[in-house]
């Protein structure tokens, strides 16, 4: 579990001309991406060493110490930024990194099958599961709260809902 990787963040592209950075935090408190450095890319081929400058919409301005120039920053664009599940605080009983809620199975609360968590998304007004339907290319949004999902049980990789009736 230590070597497992965790995003935490996307580079969004350059700022200004001396090869800073925008940055999108996926942190509960976006501050903490800092704290995770060193960040690498999903296969663990380059390395980041990330601080920030500011806040700014949607983000951060920040400064990558391999990056020195607008044309390495721009080339980054759309790189997400990854952390050792190690690095990241443990969380309460009751909370959960997304990466765990993806591809555990979807039970209804008798016991039937409903799919299996494809993604974990979040537009501002909670979290969803995007679950995908047995057999089939097509998805569900199942609201992610404590009355529709009473029991997520990361041991046995499976969660029980209880979605409002017409959902699935």
């Amino acid at each position: 579990m230590s070597d497992e990787m965790i995003c935490v963040g996307a580079i969004s592209g350059s700022y200004g001309i001396v090869g800073e950075t925008r940055v999108k935090s996926f942190c509960a408190d976006p501050y903490d991406i800092e704290n995770y450095n060193p960040l690498t890319t999903q296969d663990g081929t380059r390395s980041f060493t990330l601080a920030l400058i500011r806040p700014m919409k949607n983000g951060f301005v920040a400064r990558i110490a391999e990056v020195e120039t607008k044309e390495q920053a721009d080339a980054l664009k759309g790189t997400q930024l990854f952390a050792r599940r190690d690095q990241l605080p443990t969380l309460p009983t009751d909370e959960f990194y997304y990466s765990d809620l993806t591809g555990l199975a979807v039970y209804d609360t008798g016991g039937a099958e409903l799919g299996r968590v494809k993604s974990v998304q979040n537009h501002g007004a909670g979290d969803l599961l995007e679950v995908q339907l047995p057999g089939q290319s097509a998805t569900v949004l199942v609201p992610f709260t404590q009355a529709v999902v009473p029991t997520v049980d990361l041991d046995a990789g499976r969660i029980v809902a209880d979605p409002p009736e017409g959902l699935f």
